[in-house]
C-alpha cells in the first residue's frame, strides 16, 4: 500500500482558475495542485486576447453588463453577470500587483494600460499583454505558486475519478478526494482532502479542429457528472472564427484583437463579406462571425477565408501582434503585406458543471471553477475575453468560501486504494487511437457549427457504441493517460449531443437548420442534465462508473 496524499485542499487543474484559487487561500492551508502535463500546458497559456474589465473612465459597469447579456442571447443570469463585472477591476488589479506585465498606454490617455476592443464590446475594455496575455498571466501565477511553501505542485498527474461518500456507500455524498494517475511512474495514487476543486478547463478537443491544446478533454465535467453533479448548457460550444489555416499551424489562434484593430475578413477574390451578415461586420459576436465564415466556405466550396490587416502600418502590427506576426512569418506569411488564411475551430465550452456564486457543485466539498463550470455568466454565447475574467472572479469567491469553512471541516479518514489485481496491460492501444479519431470527426461533421436533427441522431448512435466499447476497454486494462482522456471526451460528447437534441430552437452558439430561429413563445431556459441511476434494467451514465469502481475497491 502506498502512502496516501493528505491535504486541506486538492486543486485539479493548473490554469488561471486553479492557480488563482490556490494563491487566494491562506498560508495555513496545505494545498496540492495537479497538472496533467507540464504546469503551463493548458488553455490559459495559449490565450492571446486579454481580460475584459471596466478600467477606463469612459466605460461603465452597466455597459459591460449590457454587452455580456446581449451576447448571451437571453440565457445569462443577471445576478451572476453583475457580480462578475463588478469584481472585474479588483481581479485585474490583483494580477497587476502580482506583476503581470500588461501592455501600457502612451502618456496622456485616460487609462494607464492599453485597452483593446473585441467582438460584442461597445468600449475598449480588454487589458492585455501584447497578444500573449495568457502566457504572461500563467507565467506570473506559476512563479507565485512555486514561491509558496504551503502549495505542492504535482506535474504529469491526471485525475481518474472523484471519491465520494456515495461511491463508498456512506451517508451523504461529500467529495473525499480523488484517484490520480502519476504519469511518470504509471501508478494510481490516492489524494484525500477536505475540499476538492475542479479547474480542468473545457472540452473543445472533442472536435476535429480546435484552437485548444491537447489537454482540453473535458476531464472535470466528466468526473463531476460521474460523481452526481448536474451539467448545464452543453450544446453551446463556441467556435473561434479565426484559427490559422496551414498544415503546420496546429491549433494556432489568430487573436480576435486583429479584427478589433481593423482587420477585415475577405473571400479568396479579396471581397469583404461580413456586411451581408451583421451590421457590426467583423466585430459581431463570435457565433455570428463563425457561422458567416462557415456559410461562405460551404457556399463556395473553399477550405478557408482571409483575414487582412495589412492596411495598417507594419510597425503597428509588429508591436500589437508580435506572437501572431512571428508565427505567420515562420510559415511564410507576412501579415504586414498580405492576408492570413483562417478557418473556424472549436474554442470554448460555455456549458459545464452547474455552480453558484461561490463555485459550489451539487456534491458537498466539491467546487468547480473556470471553463469546467456553468456559472450563468456566458449564457448561450461567451463574450470575448470574459473567460479569464470568470476564472479570476470565481476562483477568488470559492477561495473565500473555503477559507471560511477550513477550520471547521475535518479531513477524511484513509480511503480504499485503487485495485489493479484483475486488469492487465493493453495489447491493443490502436483501439484508443482509432476511437479518438472517430469521435472527433463525427462530432465535427454532425455536432459542429450548424446542426440538424438527423445529424444529431447519427452522432447519438455512434457515441453510444463508442461508450460501450470504451467502458469494456476501461474495465479490462490498466488505465493510461490516452484512455482516461478518451473516456472523458466520449462522456462529454454524449452530454453535448443530448443537450443539443433537447433544444428545439436556434439560440446563441446552438444553430440548427430544423429550428433556425429562437423560440420566443416562452422565456429562454437553460438545458440541465441530471445524472441518472439504473433505469429499465439498464445501467448507464453515473451508475456505470459507480458499479465498476465499487467492484475494484477492496471491502466494498
Amino acid at each position: 500500500m502506498h502512502t496516501q496524499h493528505q491535504y486541506d485542499v486538492l486543486v485539479i487543474g493548473s490554469g488561471a482558475a486553479g492557480l488563482t484559487l490556490a494563491l487566494s487561500l491562506p498560508g495555513r492551508a496545505r494545498i496540492a495542485v495537479l497538472a496533467k502535463g507540464p504546469v503551463q500546458e493548458g488553455n490559459t497559456y495559449y490565450a492571446q486576447g486579454g481580460i475584459s474589465a471596466v478600467l477606463d473612465r469612459d466605460d461603465s459597469i452597466e455597459s459591460h453588463v449590457t454587452d455580456t447579456m446581449e451576447t448571451g442571447a437571453g440565457l445569462c443570469d443577471p445576478e451572476v453577470v453583475r457580480y462578475t463585472v463588478e469584481n472585474g477591476p479588483r481581479a485585474v488589479q490583483w494580477l497587476i500587483d502580482l506583476g503581470v506585465p500588461f501592455t501600457r498606454q502612451e502618456p496622456g490617455h485616460s487609462s494607464r494600460f492599453h485597452l483593446t476592443r473585441e467582438g460584442g464590446h461597445q468600449h475598449r475594455r480588454v487589458i492585455h499583454a501584447a497578444d500573449a496575455t495568457g502566457r504572461a498571466v500563467e507565467t506570473s501565477l506559476v512563479g507565485a505558486v512555486r514561491s509558496r511553501d504551503n502549495i505542492d505542485l504535482f506535474e504529469r498527474h491526471i485525475a481518474i475519478d472523484l471519491i465520494t461518500g456515495e461511491r463508498l456507500q456512506q451517508t451523504g455524498n461529500r467529495c473525499l478526494g480523488a484517484y490520480v494517475l502519476d504519469r511518470g511512474v504509471g501508478r494510481v495514487e490516492v489524494f484525500r482532502a477536505k475540499f476538492v476543486i475542479l479547474a480542468t478547463g473545457g472540452a473543445s478537443k472533442v472536435y476535429l479542429y480546435t484552437s485548444n491544446p491537447d489537454t482540453s478533454t473535458g476531464d472535470g465535467i466528466a468526473m463531476a457528472w460521474r460523481a452526481g453533479c448536474r451539467v448545464a448548457n452543453m450544446e453551446f460550444n463556441q467556435f473561434h472564427p479565426t484559427c490559422l489555416y496551414h498544415p503546420q499551424a496546429k491549433s494556432f489562434l489568430v487573436t480576435e484583437a486583429v479584427r478589433g484593430e481593423g482587420g477585415k475578413l475577405l473571400l479568396p477574390d479579396g471581397k469583404p463579406f461580413m456586411q451581408r451578415f451583421d451590421t457590426r461586420c467583423e466585430l459581431a459576436p463570435r457565433d455570428v462571425v463563425a457561422r458567416a465564415i462557415d456559410h461562405e466556405m460551404k457556399r463556395l466550396g473553399i477550405d478557408h477565408v482571409l483575414l487582412d490587416i495589412s492596411h495598417k502600418p507594419a510597425a503597428f502590427i509588429e508591436e500589437h501582434f508580435p506572437t501572431v506576426y512571428q508565427r505567420c512569418l515562420k510559415l511564410g506569411i507576412d501579415m504586414t503585406r498580405e492576408p492570413i488564411p483562417v478557418v473556424p475551430a472549436a474554442h470554448y465550452t460555455c456549458g459545464g458543471v452547474r455552480t453558484d456564486l461561490q463555485g459550489h457543485s451539487d456534491v458537498d466539498g466539491l467546487y468547480v471553477v473556470g471553463e469546467s463550470a456553468c456559472t450563468g455568466l456566458h449564457g448561450a454565447n461567451r463574450m470575448a475575453s470574459n473567460s479569464l475574467l470568470e476564472c479570476l472572479v470565481f476562483a477568488a469567491a470559492a477561495a473565500a468560501d473555503i477559507e471560511r469553512r477550513l477550520d471547521s471541516t475535518s479531513l477524511p479518514p484513509p480511503l480504499p486504494e485503487w485495485d489493479e489485481s484483475r486488469v492487465t496491460d493493453s495489447d491493443e492501444e490502436v483501439v484508443v487511437s482509432h476511437n479518438w479519431d472517430e469521435l472527433r470527426r463525427f462530432m465535427w461533421d454532425y455536432v459542429g457549427i450548424v446542426r440538424t436533427d438527423k445529424r444529431l441522431e447519427r452522432a447519438r448512435r455512434r457515441v453510444e457504441l463508442l461508450q460501450h466499447e470504451i467502458q469494456e476497454y476501461y474495465w479490462n486494462f490498466r488505465v493510461t493517460n490516452d484512455l482516461l482522456e478518451l473516456r472523458n471526451l466520449v462522456q462529454v460528447a454524449e452530454l453535448i449531443i443530448r443537450s443539443a437534441q433537447m433544444r428545439k430552437e436556434s439560440r446563441g452558439l446552438h444553430f440548427t437548420l430544423d429550428y433556425p430561429r429562437p423560440d420566443n413563445s416562452k422565456p429562454p431556459a437553460d438545458t440541465i442534465l441530471v445524472p441518472e441511476k439504473a433505469r429499465c434494467g439498464k445501467v448507464h451514465h453515473v451508475a456505470v462508473d459507480k458499479v465498476e469502481h465499487l467492484q475494484v475497491l477492496p471491502g466494498s
